[in-house]
């Protein structure tokens, strides 16, 4: 095979010795290889400015000889491995590192501080909103606005937002995606900077719960004698909010109307056979025979004879005991339906 010279530079061709590039022409011709050899490299993060210059520069060079380039990539591979540590570019990025691990409050301001715009693609945003924030956007915002919220999000997400939706209106935005050909990026990218400004002002909850689960939560722990009195109070200040209280209460009581029978199984091998056994021995005293009697009758023979002998040689049970036990049996099945283990049956007039 025949040694080739390398080839002469062209007339005009930016090709100075490595010492002499600047940073932009080593940055364009490192980025220009990666796009040679098939590298996805995520471009549109970088700064408008910064995007346009790296654009600017490689529109200007021609050819690079093999020795500049050997340069170039020692260069930029010693440069990578000498760094220890990156830091994300600006308050976006900052933020999204810290998302979960600093407060709502703290994050929101900081957000309000440096602008929509500096926080990042207001799409990728709203992209990883959840549907019930989305929702209010759908319904208030014209029709225009909502065909292009659901042109840039994901299909799943856009399909779950559209059947939400009444028909009609469904329909109309439906129509208006086929409109939306002739908007400009300009045009979508001002409308999520306006959409991501109205999300942004309202004003963040202290808490992550409604008023409704934060009171039925304490009620649901409460003695039976405070929770009825708490009650009786709220339906005299407060009917409705007192009624939906009710239906957000799980109690011992409910245990008939909210479990299924093929699931008792499963709550009693999670539980302690004395606070079982507690409970179920002071339920009849205590106005609940019929959660003790459901709870027996849908677990094994062998095992609702054993407790109900057990149930038999004890003393009676003392109120508060009684209570302590129905309390920590709620728990533990509160914390099963938290974790996906068990599910409440909702009953129709709940949902109403």
């Amino acid at each position: 095979m025949v040694p080739m010279a390398p080839f002469p530079a062209l007339p005009g061709a930016d090709t100075p010795p490595p010492a002499k590039l600047s940073r932009k022409a080593k940055a364009a011709i490192v980025v220009r290889l990666l796009l040679n050899e098939g590298a996805d490299i995520p471009l549109e993060d970088l700064p408008e400015d910064l995007q346009a210059q790296l654009t600017k520069q490689m529109g200007s060079m021609r050819l690079v000889d093999r020795g500049t380039l050997a340069s170039v990539v020692s260069e930029f591979a010693d440069e990578l491995d000498s760094i220890g540590l990156s830091f994300p570019g600006g308050i976006a990025g900052a933020l999204d590192s810290l998302d979960g691990r600093i407060s709502k409050q703290t994050a929101a301001r900081l957000r309000k501080e440096a602008g929509v715009r500096q926080y990042g693609d207001p799409w990728a945003r709203l992209r990883d909103m959840s549907t019930d924030k989305l929702l209010p956007v759908l319904e208030n915002e014209s029709i225009e606005v909502a065909a292009v919220l659901l042109s840039k999000i994901d299909v799943p997400r856009a399909a779950e937002l559209l059947g939400q939706l009444p028909g009609p209106k469904a329909r109309r935005i439906t129509y208006a995606v086929s409109q939306t050909s002739a908007v400009t990026p300009d045009a979508v990218d001002r409308i999520g900077l306006s959409l991501m400004t109205q999300l942004d002002a309202k004003p963040l909850s202290a808490f992550d719960t409604g008023p409704v689960e934060r009171v039925g939560a304490i009620l649901n722990s409460a003695q039976t004698v405070t929770r009825d009195d708490v009650l009786e109070g709220l339906d005299e200040a407060d009917a409705g909010f007192a009624d939906l209280v009710r239906k957000a209460i799980f109690t011992f009581g409910n245990i008939p109307k909210r479990i299924a029978s093929r699931d008792i199984p499963r709550v009693v091998r999670e539980l302690e056979q004395e606070i079982l056994v507690t409970a179920l021995a002071g339920a009849e005293a205590a106005g609940m025979k019929d959660s003790a009697e459901f709870i027996l009758e849908n677990m094994s023979g062998r095992m609702a004879d054993q407790l109900r002998e057990e149930i038999g040689d004890r003393e009676k049970v003392k109120q508060a005991e009684c209570e302590e036990a129905m309390a920590e049996i709620v728990a533990k099945i509160r914390e099963m339906e938290s974790s996906g283990e068990l599910l409440l049956i909702v009953s129709d007039e709940d949902e109403g």
